[in-house]
């Protein structure tokens, strides 16, 4: 899909959800989301006006992201709730400052026998306090999710037909990847993973402030091989590493900051020594080595699923092939 035809299909399906607010036969329950307590079923949210389908109810927002996270091919259903009466704050580039009361919501499924099975259901609520990281893991007769705070092992098939123990993380795991600074702290609804037609979409229906200001955005995947190498690349490593890969995140020691504004090589992995060499390393001296990804540690710990070595720690069981070719397209053609 071309970004003038993902375009129109995110003004349609933003057109579709501000249609359904006209519609009150299903409403999201903000108590829910900013009260104490942890809802035991997905549906006493009211996130959807029908949950096997994933058609969202009056107020939540369809959206993508235009580098997705790899999930070991998963596909994901992103929705958004800003609560009546408020709006979230553009701030440039970076995350959406999002109003308590907000829920982002995210479904995970897989095809099985020629049909979508929804898998797990993640929501983030923002509440007084901070953000709360909820998993709910869906019945067999795809009618309900139901939390699931310990977690949860099934045996899946990727759509590439590799057969995975597929994780659903459990309540406290969620903040290794959302973790900065202490809190959980969303990840994905960067203005610059957004599409403009979707953030204008959500100014018109009084849901964000204004359009952001910078125009730095991140391309979009499946456009990735006519875009920039360098941009296709950086966005991978920005979607998929940098969330622990940063300072004040879980792997902050690690002294790599791949963050798609980070601009200093060194701090990108570049010529760097890892600050903890072991079998991770694989042997190899340095991050990075321009022009070699054969001697850098970088793709050899993406391109492995072996416990201890492999890159991401947690959110897959399978090597993505496709961005794992990107980024060593681009050390490739670093001038050494």
């Amino acid at each position: 899909m071309r970004h003038a035809a993902w375009a129109a299909c995110a003004a349609l399906a933003l057109a579709g959800a501000l249609a359904v607010q006209a519609t009150p036969t299903a409403a999201v329950s903000e108590a829910a989301i900013t009260e104490p307590g942890l809802p035991r079923a997905l549906s006493e949210f009211g996130f959807f006006a029908d949950a096997g389908a994933q058609v969202p109810a009056a107020g939540v927002m369809p959206y993508r992201l235009n580098t997705p996270l790899y999930s070991d091919g998963a596909e994901k259903l992103r929705f958004i709730y800003v609560p009546k009466g408020a709006k979230a704050f553009a701030r440039g580039e970076n995350l959406l400052d999002l109003p308590v009361g907000t829920a982002l919501i995210k479904t995970f499924a897989f095809p099985v026998e020629g049909k979508r099975r929804l898998i797990e259901t993640r929501v983030l609520l923002h509440r007084a306090d901070g953000w709360l990281a909820l998993p709910y893991l869906w019945n067999e007769e795809q009618t309900e999710a139901r939390l699931a705070v310990a977690g949860a092992r099934l045996d899946l098939v990727t759509p590439r037909g590799e057969a995975i123990s597929y994780r659903v993380p459990n309540k406290n795991q969620c903040k290794e990847c959302h973790g900065l600074d202490g809190a959980v702290t969303p990840i994905g609804p960067k203005a610059r993973n957004l599409s403009h037609d979707w953030l204008q979409g959500m100014v018109l229906a009084g849901h964000l402030d204004a359009m952001p200001q910078d125009d730095d955005q991140l391309p979009l995947w499946e456009d990735r091989e006519s875009a920039p190498l360098v941009k296709a690349a950086r966005a991978y490593l920005d979607v998929n590493c940098a969330h622990c890969h940063r300072p004040g995140a879980t792997a902050s020691n690690s002294g790599l900051d791949l963050r798609w504004e980070q601009q200093d090589s060194h701090a990108l992995g570049i010529g760097k020594r890892p600050v903890a060499a072991g079998r991770g390393a694989g042997g190899f001296l340095f991050d990075i080595v321009p022009g070699s990804p054969d001697h850098s540690i970088l793709p050899y710990r993406m391109s492995t699923t072996e416990g201890g070595i492999a890159m991401p720690e947690i959110g897959k069981s399978t090597v993505d092939e496709e961005g794992l070719a990107v980024v060593r397209r681009w050390i490739e053609e670093m001038a050494p």
